[in-house]
């Protein structure tokens, strides 16, 4: 009998560390005012950016990308059901620009 592979990434330690990191993160890009939406149409490069920014190292999958979405969307909607708690603002939502660029509107005469 052949022994097993194991896939390291989807063992129950590493789902909990995943599990960690996207809540750190969301925690970050929730404090910008940043959508889950947003974020998944952020780039790659500005993911990484984003990971370092939080003080963490990127996630090397989308996997935790798509995490870090989902807790944003739940926050969301706690925030709204909540609007007077202190925690249901974002405490940097000034810096989303720096994440988040607004459509730039064409030139008209």
């Amino acid at each position: 009998m052949e022994p097993q592979e194991v896939d390291f990434a989807h063992t129950e330690g590493a789902a909990r560390k995943r599990r960690e990191k996207a809540v750190g993160l969301a925690k970050y890009v929730w404090d910008r005012a940043i959508s889950g939406k947003e974020l998944l149409d952020l780039t790659d490069s500005t993911l990484r950016k984003l990971a370092r920014a939080a003080g963490s190292n990127p996630p090397s999958t989308m996997e935790t990308w798509l995490t870090v979405a989902e807790l944003l969307d739940q926050k969301s909607a706690w925030a709204e059901r909540h609007p007077d708690h202190p925690s249901a603002s974002p405490a940097h939502a000034d810096e989303k620009i720096m994440w988040v660029k607004p459509p730039v509107a064409p030139w008209t005469d």
